[in-house]
C-alpha cells in the first residue's frame, strides 16, 4: 500500500469522525429534515455520456432543479441547495462539501445510467431505475463506481485532491470498506423509497445497490445516487427528455423524500 493510498484512507477515517452534521443512526427527538442539497450528476466538459439526442449532464441538470422546485413547494419547512445551476464542472469532494458545510441533512445526487461501448457495439436494451449508497462491494461489480468516479480524472491535481486516489485502479477502491457506516441505514432507506416510488410509474427496478461513489464518500449525512433511466436506450431517452416523463420522476422523488421525512420525524 503506498503513501498516497495510506493517507486516503486516514483522510477518509478523519472525516469519519469530524463530521460537523449532528444527524445520528437514532435521531434525537424533534430532529427535523431542514436541508436538502441536490446534485446533478456532471457537467461542463465533464458530459461525454450521450444517448441519440441528449446528454446526461443536460437531463439531469433539468430535473435537479425541477427536484428542488418541487420539494420547496410541497415541504415549506425544508430548504434545498444545489451543487450546481448551469453547465458548469464541479469537482466531486465540492460536491458534497456544499452539503456538509451548510450541515445538510440529505444529499441527493441525480444521474442517468448507461450501457458501456464494447467491441460488440452497445447494449441499448438496457432499462430501469436503480439507486446506489455508499459501501464496497466486489472488485468484479465496480462498474458503476469506475464510470462515475472517472470524473476524478478531469479534475486539476486529482492526485493531490483525493490523496493518491486512482479511479482506474480496482485494487483502490477497498478504500471505501473503511468508510463510516453512520448514514448507512438512513441512505439505503432513502435509496428503498426511491425505487418503490419509481416502481409505481412502472419503471423497471434495477434495485438499491453499495458501490464506492467517490461523490458519496465524504457526505456527512444519508446520501443516494440515483440513475433515473438508460440514456442509451431511446425510450428512456426520449421518457427522460419529456415533460411528463420528467415530471413523473419529479414526482416520485418527492414522495420519497416525503416518507423518509415523515418517517425519520416521527
Amino acid at each position: 500500500m503506498n503513501k498516497h493510498f495510506s493517507n486516503f484512507i486516514l483522510f477518509l477515517i478523519f472525516i469519519s469522525f469530524n463530521s460537523t452534521q449532528a444527524y445520528s443512526a437514532n435521531p434525537v427527538k424533534g430532529y427535523r429534515v431542514k436541508t436538502i442539497v441536490i446534485d446533478a450528476g456532471h457537467g461542463g466538459h465533464d458530459g461525454s455520456t450521450r444517448g441519440k439526442f441528449s446528454k446526461e449532464k443536460d437531463v439531469a441538470l433539468e430535473i435537479a432543479m425541477k427536484l428542488g422546485k418541487a420539494i420547496e413547494a410541497e415541504m415549506k419547512d425544508v430548504k434545498v441547495l444545489y451543487t450546481r445551476k448551469s453547465d458548469v464542472f464541479v469537482k466531486l469532494y465540492e460536491r458534497t462539501a456544499v452539503a456538509n458545510d451548510n450541515k445538510a441533512d440529505l444529499f441527493i445526487s441525480i444521474h442517468c445510467n448507461s450501457m458501456p461501448i464494447t467491441k460488440k457495439g452497445q447494449n441499448s436494451t438496457a432499462r430501469g431505475t436503480e439507486t446506489f449508497v455508499s459501501g464496497f462491494s466486489r472488485l468484479g461489480q465496480q462498474d458503476v463506481a469506475v464510470r462515475e468516479n472517472a470524473s476524478l480524472l478531469l479534475e486539476e491535481n486529482y492526485q493531490e485532491n483525493y490523496n493518491g486516489f486512482d479511479p482506474n485502479d480496482p485494487e483502490s477502491y477497498i478504500i471505501f470498506s473503511l468508510m463510516k457506516r453512520e448514514y448507512r441505514e438512513q441512505s439505503i432507506r432513502l435509496a428503498t423509497f426511491v425505487q418503490e416510488e419509481f416502481g409505481t410509474s412502472g419503471r423497471p427496478d434495477r434495485g438499491v445497490k453499495e458501490q464506492s461513489l467517490a461523490v458519496l464518500a465524504t457526505a456527512g449525512m444519508p446520501a443516494i445516487l440515483t440513475e433515473i433511466g438508460f440514456i442509451s436506450n431511446s425510450e428512456e431517452e426520449k421518457y427522460m427528455n419529456s415533460p411528463y416523463g420528467q415530471s413523473e420522476i419529479v414526482k416520485n422523488l418527492v414522495n420519497a423524500v416525503r416518507k423518509y421525512k415523515v418517517q425519520t420525524e416521527k
